[in-house]
């Protein structure tokens, strides 16, 4: 997806920026109001130490940990329910490739990473209706 001979299209030029993220302790209900207040589909899911990795946790995460489980939302916490570890994308892979990797890995979305730093979210949806690549 080239819009002409010279310039490609980045992570970085298509994502949203900045990050919604909580504690693993957060329980189900206070996540999901989290992400109602945030208007957000994920929220990213704090390191515990500078060695751990990054968690996410997503709507239908929700469906399957709490509802098809017939957990309260108040007795689950995000990190029974979370992915660890998430996949990120670097903020200068060009979309091609980042559209390839999230689609094969199965996921919807994904974190940009820069510097060591996560800057943005971006997803499969958002290329085509929040962006005009088309």
């Amino acid at each position: 997806m080239v819009t002409d001979n010279t310039s490609i299209i980045r992570a970085r030029d298509v994502m949203r920026k900045g990050i919604v993220s909580i504690d693993g302790m957060t329980t189900a209900k206070e996540a999901a109001a989290e992400m109602r207040s945030e208007k957000v589909f994920c929220l990213l899911v704090k390191k515990r130490h500078a060695d751990d990795a990054w968690g996410i946790v997503v709507v239908q995460d929700f469906i399957k940990g709490v509802i098809i489980a017939g957990r309260s939302p108040s007795a689950v916490h995000v990190y029974e329910i979370m992915t660890k570890p998430v996949i990120t994308v670097p903020a200068d892979m060009d979309i091609r490739y980042v559209a390839r990797l999230i689609y094969r890995a199965g996921i919807r979305r994904a974190p940009v990473e820069e510097g060591g730093e996560l800057i943005g979210m971006i997803s499969l949806s958002s290329l085509i209706l929040d962006n005009e690549l088309f």
